[in-house]
């Protein structure tokens, strides 16, 4: 992977727009909203992907009916973030989550993705629990087409005005770097450094939490209620190769391990014949 780095200001940032994906701008006058986090928490350098790839055009219906598609999305930085009720630390960043989203609403739009299996009403309840100021859509294949590779929870993407994802974050990221790359891209703060990098490294998921999918490892077999629980215990269970990985984490980085595959298949067969 490669890199470059260089600090835009305001001005720059939209003139080299189309580069960087930076459609929006500070209106004449007005006074871009102070930071939620210190400055101790937010990164002066940030990384952004030098190609972005456009977010394919795709609809999605909230938990209280309302339709809206990407499209809709241009002109903000859009925040898609793919969790569950059932993940940790997919709880853990709500918070700053809804902080984000209560700050920036002429700059910045959250999208929940929820992955749960089971009935809506639970992430109503969840929404409703935890003060959820954005919309909160359950997946779709029509939505994992758009946003490909999600593997783990929680998976983020970042999408900047004119509708290209300009990064990727797997695991629990520090809500901190989040304003950073809005304010970035909303074009509200002139001092941050942007290192473009040639691709972005999502795949590794040495960090993440609660993979979704298995290398290897069938889970088609499992009923929703048994798939939840095959993953909680993946995402829990540690391999025994030396890794210092659970077993979903050491399938994902390296399918190749002679380890975790027998492994994993022995979860799935004692949670079937549970």
């Amino acid at each position: 992977m490669t890199s470059r780095s260089q600090t835009l200001s305001i001005v720059s940032i939209l003139t080299v727009g189309v580069a960087m994906g930076c459609g929006g701008s500070v209106e004449p006058g007005a006074v871009a909203p102070e930071p939620v986090f210190g400055a101790d928490q937010r990164p002066s350098s940030i990384q952004l992907v030098a190609n972005p790839s456009p977010v394919l055009s795709v609809s999605m219906e909230d938990l209280d009916g309302h339709t809206f598609t990407t499209d809709d999305l241009l002109g903000k930085v859009t925040l898609v973030n793919f969790w569950a009720t059932w993940c940790g630390p997919c709880r853990a960043e709500i918070p700053d989550l809804v902080q984000l989203q209560a700050r920036y609403p002429d700059h910045l739009q959250v999208i929940g993705v929820s992955t749960d299996e089971g009935p809506t009403q639970i992430v109503k309840d969840f929404a409703t629990e935890y003060g959820i100021n954005y919309p909160v859509v359950m997946t779709t294949p029509e939505l994992n087409q758009a946003f490909p590779g999600v593997m783990a929870l929680p998976t983020s993407f970042i999408v900047d005005p004119e509708g290209r994802v300009v990064k990727t974050h797997v695991g629990l990221i520090s809500a901190g770097v989040l304003e950073q790359e809005t304010r970035f891209l909303a074009a509200l703060d002139p001092g941050i450094t942007v290192d473009l990098v040639d691709e972005d490294p999502h795949g590794r998921l040495v960090n993440a939490a609660h993979a979704t999918e298995i290398p290897g490892l069938d889970l088609t077999v499992l009923t929703p209620e048994q798939r939840t629980t095959a993953l909680q215990r993946l995402n829990v269970e540690g391999c025994s190769c030396g890794c210092g990985l659970t077993l979903a984490q050491c399938r994902i980085n390296d399918s190749s391990c002679g380890f975790s595959l027998p492994l994993a298949e022995q979860v799935v067969a004692e949670i079937v014949g549970a």
